[in-house]
């Protein structure tokens, strides 16, 4: 009866020791499925992320673009009144600058 029991302990410990190695099996294939499912999900963070960034950077470009686009017309306006003014001062001057030529070349 003795020797029973002891088989009995026996074959109990043997049916524990495949439950936990069943269960230590178990918990390492949900380990890889956690594992899988946490890269899938920053896989997916990372492009949403990505896609932000980018859609940021247009903005800036586009802001600044347009900010150079802006001082680009102003310089231009601004070369364009100079260019007006040079050409009204010549206008106005130019009678006076050729006498002032004709009379230096009679002189000499």
């Amino acid at each position: 009866m003795a020797e029973s029991r002891v088989t009995g302990i026996i074959q109990s410990l043997n049916g524990l020791e495949d439950d936990l190695d069943s269960l230590n099996s178990k918990v390492a294939d949900m380990k890889k499925q956690l594992f899988v499912k946490a890269q899938n999900e920053i896989d997916k963070l990372v492009e949403k992320i990505r896609k932000m960034a980018t859609n940021e950077a247009e903005l800036i470009i586009n802001a600044s673009k347009d900010k150079a686009n802006a001082e680009s017309a102003k310089i231009t306006q601004e070369g364009e009144a100079k260019l007006s003014e040079i050409q009204s001062n010549i206008d106005a001057n130019f009678d006076e600058a050729v006498k002032h030529v004709v009379s230096t070349v009679l002189k000499a």
